[in-house]
C-alpha cells in the first residue's frame, strides 16, 4: 500500500481537501469556496488546492463528488453548474499526473465510517446523509452496492406518503419533509416567518413545542425510509450524519420509534442505529480508502472478500 493519497470532497459550496496516511492520519488538510460560475473554474480551484499539498508518497488521487460518478471518470453534480457530463477524472490526471478514483459523496461518507469511523468491522452497512439534500451510501456483503446507472442510494425518492405532491418531481418525497430545505419550508407555515432548519434545531433544544413537533414529524418520515431499508437490505448498522442528524433527539429518537414500529421484526430488533464518528472526515477517509484500494488490489476494496471481487480493475480509476 502507498503511504499516501490525495483526497478531495466537492460540494456544493465548500472543497475541502487533504493528504490521507495509510493508517487514516488527515494532514494538509485546506479548503476553499466553490466558485458559482461552476464548470472548468470548479476543476481548476481543485486543482489548485491539491497542488499546495506535498507529494512525497502520494501515488493516487481519490475525489468524491455530491452527485453521479461514472466509470469513465465524467461526473454529474446538479448543484455545481455545468456539471452534466464533466470529464472530472480525466482532467485531474492531466493537471496532476497521479491515477485518479472518482466516486459519489455518499459511496465515499460509508467507506470512511467502514473504514475508520462508527462501522469498522462492518460488511452492511447504510450511511444515510441527511443535510440539504438526502442519500444513501450502502456497503452489502462488504462492497459497495451501485445499482444500474450508479443510481441505488437516492432514498430522498422513497415514497413515504401516499399522496403525490408536485414538488416531489424535483426533490423526491422524504426529501421534501425530512431534509433541511424541506424542514424550513414547514417551519414557516407553522411559524408564520423566515427561518432555517438550524435555527429550527436551535429552538427545538430551547424547549420550543413548535419546534420540536417540526423536527419530530421529519423524523417520523425518516424512521418510515429506516424501516424500508432495514427491511430490504438488512444491515447490521445504521450510520446517520449530515446537518438534520445533528439536531439529536427530536429526529433521531422519533425516526427510531418509527423503524422499530414498520420495519421487519427481527431485523430491526438487530440493526443498530447510531450517528457518524467521523462528521465531515468521512467523505475525505471514504474516498482516500477507495482510492488506497484501487491502487493496491486492482479496484476491490479490503471489505470485500477475494471470493466475492472482480479480478477486474475499477472503471472508476481514471488513466490517459
Amino acid at each position: 500500500m502507498p503511504d499516501y493519497v490525495l483526497a478531495a470532497d466537492i460540494g456544493g459550496t465548500k472543497i475541502r481537501v487533504a493528504r490521507v496516511s495509510s493508517t487514516g492520519s488527515i494532514s494538509h488538510h485546506k479548503w476553499a469556496l466553490t466558485p458559482p460560475a461552476g464548470g472548468a473554474a470548479v476543476v481548476e480551484a481543485v486543482a489548485g488546492l491539491l497542488e499546495q499539498i506535498p507529494r512525497k508518497g502520494v501515488q493516487a488521487l481519490g475525489v468524491d463528488v455530491p452527485g453521479l460518478a461514472y466509470g469513465n471518470g465524467n461526473v454529474w453534480a446538479p448543484n455545481i453548474r455545468g456539471w452534466r457530463r464533466m470529464p472530472l477524472g480525466v482532467r485531474l490526471h492531466q493537471r496532476l499526473h497521479l491515477p485518479v478514483v472518482v466516486e459519489s459523496d455518499r459511496n465515499a461518507f460509508v467507506a470512511g465510517e467502514a473504514w475508520k469511523g462508527a462501522a469498522r468491522d462492518c460488511r452492511n452497512v447504510i450511511f444515510l446523509a441527511v443535510g440539504t439534500g438526502i442519500g444513501a451510501g450502502i456497503l452489502a456483503d462488504g462492497r459497495l452496492l451501485r445499482g444500474h446507472g450508479e443510481l441505488a442510494g437516492s432514498v430522498g425518492w422513497m415514497a413515504v406518503r401516499d399522496r403525490y405532491l408536485p414538488q416531489y418531481r424535483k426533490t423526491g418525497c422524504l426529501e421534501s419533509h425530512a431534509a433541511g430545505p424541506g424542514i424550513a419550508i414547514a417551519a414557516r407555515r407553522l411559524l408564520r416567518r423566515d427561518i432555517s432548519a438550524p435555527e429550527v434545531a436551535r429552538l427545538a433544544a430551547q424547549g420550543d413545542p413548535r419546534a420540536q413537533r417540526i423536527l419530530e414529524r421529519a423524523g417520523y418520515y425518516l424512521g418510515l425510509a429506516l424501516a424500508n431499508l432495514v427491511s430490504t437490505l438488512n444491515p447490521e448498522m445504521i450510520v446517520v450524519g449530515g446537518g438534520v442528524a445533528e439536531a439529536g433527539d427530536p429526529v433521531l429518537k422519533k425516526a427510531r420509534e418509527a423503524m422499530m414500529q414498520w420495519g421487519q421484526p427481527i431485523a430491526v430488533r438487530s440493526v443498530r442505529l447510531v450517528r457518524s464518528q467521523l462528521g465531515d472526515a468521512a467523505s475525505l477517509l471514504g474516498v482516500a480508502k477507495l482510492a488506497f484500494d484501487a491502487t493496491c488490489n486492482s479496484g476491490h476494496t479490503s471489505f470485500e472478500t477475494a471470493a466475492g471481487s472482480s479480478s477486474k480493475a475499477d472503471p472508476r480509476r481514471s488513466r490517459k
